[in-house]
């Protein structure tokens, strides 16, 4: 764990209310960020998140907000420097997952997620880099998927590599402002997002990819996201980051 911030700094986490978000928030508070949860419609599990990050050290506030909703967005990022007087980090989180065989997608299915996966990260990406001060970071998430060919994963994997060109081609935009864009890539993780629908043979089947032989786990991706976040990563800009145990 890094040594907490003399000087607070300010993150926005989308999709914090679960999974990997979740526990970026737990981890952010633990290093001293002033912590604005997003979350789309659990209210609940917002305010648990809330919870931890204070329990952790941290300060926190949940506001609701559809990533894809450029207008909610904007009162997502008011809230945050009306509240904590800047931001620094933005995590984009949310995300969708539905899995299919390109023959069998539903296409109302994949207008859903590439609303949420490529309009959600376009919109949160835009008002990030209208908003993050100086020294600050953006994180968006990718999939170690799009590089691996899974069959069923095309619809997945589609969305997040227009997240991985929005990642290359933002970090170059922002030549000058001395703000990181970078994505991270995970592979299977424990997360209820990836365990949904898959029986324990399928589980125990990707469990044993990695030559670490186990699923990651959420904070396994969040103490990556910490390090891009932090003043320690900041040389490290426009990349991808498969943080995945070495599937290849």
């Amino acid at each position: 764990m890094s040594t907490p911030f003399t000087t607070p700094r300010v993150a926005i986490v989308t999709g914090g209310s679960r999974g990997i978000g979740r526990e970026t928030v737990r981890r952010l508070a633990a290093d001293g960020y002033a912590v604005v949860v997003n979350y789309a419609g659990n209210k609940d599990e917002a305010e648990a998140a809330v919870a931890e990050a204070t329990a952790a050290g941290g300060k926190a506030v949940s506001v609701q907000a559809d990533v894809a909703d450029e207008h909610a967005v904007a009162l997502l990022f008011d809230a945050a420097e009306s509240t904590f007087g800047g931001i620094d980090v933005v995590i984009n989180a949310a995300g969708r997952m539905y899995l299919a065989p390109i023959t069998e997608m539903d296409l109302g299915a994949l207008d859903s997620l590439h609303r949420t996966n490529i309009r959600g990260t376009f919109v949160v990406a835009q008002q990030a880099a209208r908003r993050v001060r100086a020294g600050g970071s953006i994180v968006l998430f990718s999939t170690s998927a799009v590089g691996l060919g899974v069959p069923t994963y095309a619809p997945y994997a589609a969305s997040k590599g227009a997240v991985e060109a929005v990642t290359m081609i933002l970090a170059r935009e922002m030549r000058g402002r001395d703000v990181t864009v970078n994505s991270v890539a995970p592979g299977p993780t424990a997360t209820a997002l990836f365990l949904d629908g898959k029986d324990a043979v399928a589980i125990d089947r990707l469990a044993a990819q990695p030559p670490l032989e186990r699923l990651g786990a959420p904070e396994d991706i969040a103490e990556v996201v910490a390090f891009l976040a932090s003043p320690a990563g900041h040389w490290v800009n426009g990349q991808i980051v498969r943080a995945n145990g070495g599937i290849v």
